[in-house]
């Protein structure tokens, strides 16, 4: 008799457009983001033989994109913990050029200023200024946001949308409707160093090395120190968190306070950068901010940052590649479309409302 002999089955393969499909998943948007530079790029090596130029768009980019990154850090912390999105953020940032630019004005300092007073000076306004913005904000939660803590959702939207308009009124009154133009301190667009043909200006240096340590040492703070694991806590689930012996309040003021230091020294640096303040600057600023923090993930520090870089590179692009015309539209195009497909942000995390 004939032993029986069986095959055993093998696991099918995966279809060709599973694979292509999970790849896109992984990958897409990643893909997606590096397509424009990688597209520029090939052009300028066809054209003009080296990367020059995009390199210097860049690195324009990411200065401008640190800048938009301090103030996203404001609108990321607060909606984290309390899940509203203050609107009067962006002109608390305008109230931190402001204070800066009067600051000035206070401690003489001109181009004139040696080098050593101009760094101190320049040192005591950053701390000065956050200081004030950071107060500020405290009170407008104290004020305006405390009392509706319990309230529907809608009504402190609406009571942060009224505050926005407070405070441009206030920037309208102190230096009135036009744009007003400041002393380059720092000759921001001279050149620091220049490597293959990419140029650093003061203007770079001065945002990368202002964002970087304060960046640092937010994410720092709030990672290790006894407040930062309350403010993780209460965005948790504030209610757990007071049970266990946090005071709510407290921690939701101080993550206001955090917010509007960021505000203030990314006020100062946008002072310096672009060597004009308006009241209406704040505007522009804070929905180009809120982007940022919506497309890295909004609650989420290291997002708040990407995603203030990922725009500050787009703009730049746009700008002097495609028209400035077209950069809002450029830049929204984006989000839309990370959004359809990564609706949290690229490093987006769950929060309490979306479960």
């Amino acid at each position: 008799m004939e032993a029986a002999t069986t095959t055993a089955a093998k696991p099918a393969a995966p279809a060709p457009v599973a694979v292509a499909r999970d790849f896109l998943a992984k990958y897409g948007l990643i893909i997606f983001l590096l397509a424009m530079p990688i597209a520029f790029g090939i052009r300028d090596l066809s054209a003009e033989g080296d990367l020059s130029r995009l390199g210097n768009n860049l690195v324009d980019g990411v200065s401008n994109g640190a800048i938009w990154a301090l103030v996203a850090l404001g609108y990321t912390l607060v909606y984290g913990i309390i899940e509203l999105i203050n609107f009067a953020h962006g002109d608390v940032f305008m109230l931190g050029s402001f204070v800066s630019v009067g600051l000035w004005g206070t401690f003489a300092l001109t181009v004139a200023t040696g080098a050593l007073g101009l760094v101190v000076g320049l040192v005591v306004t950053l701390f000065v200024a956050m200081i004030a913005t950071g107060a500020l904000n405290v009170m407008i939660e104290r004020v305006a946001y405390r009392p509706l803590r319990n309230a529907p959702k809608l009504a402190p939207l609406i009571t942060a949308v009224g505050f926005s308009f407070i405070l441009q009124n206030v920037g309208l009154l102190w230096l009135g409707g036009s744009p007003e133009g400041v002393t380059d301190l720092i000759e921001s667009q001279d050149r620091f160093f220049e490597v293959g043909g990419v140029v650093i200006t003061n203007g770079d240096a001065l945002a990368f090395t202002a964002t970087i340590p304060l960046v640092l040492g937010l994410t720092t703070f709030i990672a290790r120190s006894r407040i930062g694991k309350a403010m993780r806590a209460t965005a948790q689930d504030p209610e757990a968190a007071r049970l266990m012996g946090i005071n709510v309040d407290t921690t939701i003021s101080f993550t206001f306070l955090l917010g509007g230091l960021m505000a203030g020294a990314a006020g100062l640096i946008y002072a310096l950068y672009q060597t004009t303040v308006w009241y209406f600057q704040g505007f522009q600023a804070g929905l180009i901010a809120f982007t940022a923090a919506v497309m890295g993930g909004i609650g989420n520090l290291r997002g708040a940052v990407l995603g203030g870089l990922i725009i500050g590179c787009i703009q730049q692009m746009s700008d002097n590649r495609i028209g400035g015309q077209w950069t809002n539209a450029v830049v929204f195009g984006y989000l839309v479309i990370i959004m359809v497909f990564r609706p949290q942000g690229l490093l987006g995390e769950e929060t309490r409302e979306a479960g």
